[in-house]
């Protein structure tokens, strides 16, 4: 095997701290690697219930020794079919996983593409089985398991299963009620918690230019088993901004382009609060009695399952407080750290091949050890690489323990301030949200969402009337924020209902150089990088299970966390919040006021006027946790 890093060095900095420089020299898989050194088997394995589910496993050609298994199950497809086509892209991690000698195996969910049965989204854990027809995504990968380790040859019995994304569900139902020869699992940006922070809701808001783009393409009913599942939309315009626009309200968006015919949407549309429907579909009160070691991944910048990776983590050390439970977040967006070698994303460079540094130091020493007992991997509880600073650190918790709390303040004049407002002082900013006149998320014109954009330079919104901005001075030192924002403001809206956007954002000094090596010919003097956004639908800032309407022009507490950061905001930048009530299309409309926004019309789309406010009585906040400098 060839040396795949030229060098890597640690310095210990205290109280859990570890600073990782790193200069990858990575070897990529040749094209013919896989088909010379593997032979491919097709499947159809038997599930508990009668139904077969596609497989596709990897063999190793040598049969001198015995190997383990790496598991994948998928909603999306096992390209390519047939036992004479290989695999030719696997990915950065797989393509190791096939050097490292593993045997590779990958499966359809059941119920998508060529595997049988009925496919549900996030389909609900059965608590109580009374018969073999009780089945879920345990048992489906629990049945799976028992069937490779008996009947493929030169294996150790021993599995590690991974993925990401909604495979990364995959693999947190595979680290549940595991079978005994699962040692090792990766739930990498795995689905969690709809409706609270997961893909296509946010604490209640839903993520329409998200969520139509899966399902315009992947919703439609399957017939039979297909190897040729899916459809692609044509979109009329390249503007997703003018697109939804011009589809108007949710039930106009399904009556024109999806014609009632895809059925989750469907259910979407009908379960517009925190029901049973929801309850049975939260993965993390599920996360119990974990006997396989659990290495979660995520990434600063994933719009889509940034939450699912921090609360999985989370999940499993709190209720499994003997559990091997890792953590690992990196600067990417949503799987980056499988798709390209993670040095930068849309503007910003990140200084290392970040994807290669994690696949070659944090997610194969945790494999070989777990599944080959190779090595004693120095491996620690939290792997997370610090933005602005551009280092990977190694920390003894998540969020760091020694953590001291502080405030920046909303206070006149668009000022951001360490320092709470006089008792004696009043004031707000105001706005009008106009749903016809929308915030966008993007500067840029697209449909699917531009990968960078979590990171983008947010000077396009803030120059817009309908959008708040706060400063703070020129810091005049380093300041290091680690975990969750919390939201604290006093608002007001002349509607009944309103969302209420925040984001943080990094103000780059106007002097400052752009990267030596500049094929995109970024910019970034004065460049505003969203370090963290997100939204609260109003009208469920006490419970999502129950909306409550606003009083038209009453003073009201809004409280909700922005997901973890760990940012260094420089010296000589900085500090900025944005408020906004508009994040379009990512956001679909809020009619501004009291209504059922599934069911929504034209006629119930207002103009609302929104107020922030910062006086002594009612003073507007961000509560975070800073760690000392360094």
């Amino acid at each position: 095997m060839k040396t795949r890093c030229s060098w890597a060095k640690r310095i210990c900095l205290g109280w859990g701290l570890t600073l990782i420089f790193f200069t990858p020299s990575l070897v990529g898989i040749p094209p013919d690697f896989i088909r010379e050194h593997y032979v491919k088997h097709e499947y159809r394995i038997l599930m508990r219930d009668g139904v077969r589910l596609f497989t596709q496993v990897y063999v190793p050609k040598d049969k001198t020794r015995t190997y383990p298994f790496i598991l994948k199950r998928t909603p999306y497809g096992v390209n390519p079919y047939g036992r004479d086509q290989y695999v030719s892209n696997p990915g950065v991690q797989s393509s190791r996983y096939f050097e490292e000698g593993y045997i590779v195996g990958y499966q359809d969910v059941r119920g998508r593409y060529m595997s049988e049965g009925e496919f549900l989204h996030i389909r609900p854990i059965i608590e109580e089985r009374r018969g073999p027809k009780d089945i879920d995504e345990t048992t489906d990968t629990y049945d799976t398991v028992d069937w490779l380790i008996k009947n493929i040859p030169n294996n150790n019995g021993k599995v590690g299963i991974s993925g990401i994304s909604y495979p990364g569900f995959y693999a947190s139902m595979g680290t549940i009620a595991a079978h005994p020869a699962v040692k090792a699992t990766s739930p990498q940006a795995p689905v969690s918690k709809w409706m609270a922070g997961d893909d296509w809701y946010h604490n209640g808001a839903f993520l329409l230019s998200h969520a139509f783009a899966w399902l315009a393409r992947n919703g439609f009913p399957r017939l039979e088993p297909t190897e040729h599942e899916g459809r692609d939309f044509e979109y009329w315009t390249p503007d997703g901004y003018e697109f939804f626009q011009d589809a108007g309200p949710l039930p106009a968006v399904n009556e024109r382009y999806l014609k009632g015919q895809v059925h989750f949407w469907n259910q979407l549309m009908t379960h517009g609060t925190w029901d049973e429907y929801w309850q049975a579909r939260n993965v993390l009160p599920r996360l119990k009695d974990i006997q396989p070691a659990v290495l979660v991944v995520g990434g600063w910048f994933d719009t889509e399952n940034l939450f699912g990776a921090l609360r999985t983590y989370e999940a499993i050390e709190k209720q499994n407080p003997e559990a091997h439970n890792m953590l690992v977040m990196g600067p990417w967006s949503h799987g980056q750290w499988n798709q390209n070698d993670g040095h930068w994303l849309g503007d910003i460079d990140f200084g290392s091949r970040t994807s290669e540094f994690y696949t070659e130091f944090v997610e194969l020493p945790f494999f070989n050890f777990h599944l080959k007992g190779q090595g004693t991997p120095d491996l620690a509880e939290a792997i997370v690489f610090e933005t602005g600073a551009n280092v990977w650190r190694y920390l003894d918790s998540w969020p760091p323990a020694h953590r001291k709390t502080s405030r920046l303040y909303l206070r006149d004049g668009e000022r951001l301030s360490f320092e709470p407002p006089e008792r004696t002082e009043t004031g707000f900013d105001e706005y009008v949200s106009d749903p016809a006149k929308p915030v966008p998320y993007t500067g840029k014109t697209n449909h699917w969402y531009d990968e960078s954009f979590m990171l983008e330079d947010q000077r396009f919104a803030g120059r817009r009337p309908d959008v708040l901005s706060y400063s703070t001075e020129v810091l005049e030192e380093d300041v290091r924020v680690a975990g969750p924002l919390t939201v604290s403001f006093y608002v007001s809206t002349s509607g009944t209902d309103s969302d209420w956007v925040v984001k943080v954002i990094d103000v780059f000094p106007s002097d400052t150089a752009n990267p030596v090596s500049n094929p995109r010919e970024v910019e970034l003097g004065g460049y505003q990088m969203l370090v963290r956004g997100d939204v609260l639908r109003g009208k469920f800032r006490n419970s999502l299970a129950a909306p409550e309407p606003f009083a038209p022009g009453e003073v009201t507490k809004i409280q909700f966390d922005l997901q973890d950061v760990f940012h260094t905001f420089k010296k000589n930048h900085q500090i900025m919040i944005q408020v906004q009530s508009t994040w379009f299309p990512m956001i679909d409309l809020n009619p501004q006021k009291l209504v059922d926004i599934y069911k929504a019309g034209p006629e119930d789309f207002q103009k609302a006027v929104q107020r922030v406010f910062h006086s002594g009585e009612f003073s507007s906040s961000l509560e975070f946790g800073i760690v000392g400098n360094r």
